[in-house]
């Protein structure tokens, strides 16, 4: 929606990286109980909260075995149901230490690159993602 993206200031750390690009922006829109699965992403992420609220949980890559990542294309992606896993299937999974917390509407949450997270909205929801390398 070009009009929107003129509301949408992209924050200045966002311009201390490696990079000499501008960040990639991205919004999410969504209703209560829209999940986005455990997953990574290659570059750095503010994830900030405009509306409505979101469950986070953050996982260190350094216990990546412990998730079960998907093998080939979807490697950055976990093959477990974080809130209702497979124990058969994924024993170690539970033993993976996390962060968790509650994203509220003006809040922003950096993620580091190859941190895990895991984000379910707990209400209708929109966010805004900045990524830059």
């Amino acid at each position: 929606i070009p009009q929107l993206r003129e509301d949408i200031i992209i924050p200045d750390y966002c311009y201390v990286g490696e990079g000499d690009e501008d960040a990639q922006v991205n919004a999410w829109i969504g209703p209560r109980g829209t999940i986005s699965p455990l997953h990574y992403d290659p570059d750095h992420n503010f994830l900030s909260q405009v509306v409505g609220s979101k469950y986070i949980r953050l996982y260190s890559q350094e216990h990546t075995s412990l998730l079960y990542p998907h093998e080939g294309l979807l490697s950055n992606t976990s093959q477990v149901d974080v809130e209702s896993p497979d124990l058969i299937s994924f024993p170690l999974f539970p033993t993976a230490p996390y962060l968790e917390c509650i994203l509220e509407a003006g809040n922003m949450l950096y993620i580091p690159p190859k941190m895990w997270h895991y984000v379910r909205s707990l209400s209708t929801s929109f966010s805004v993602s900045f990524w830059w390398k």
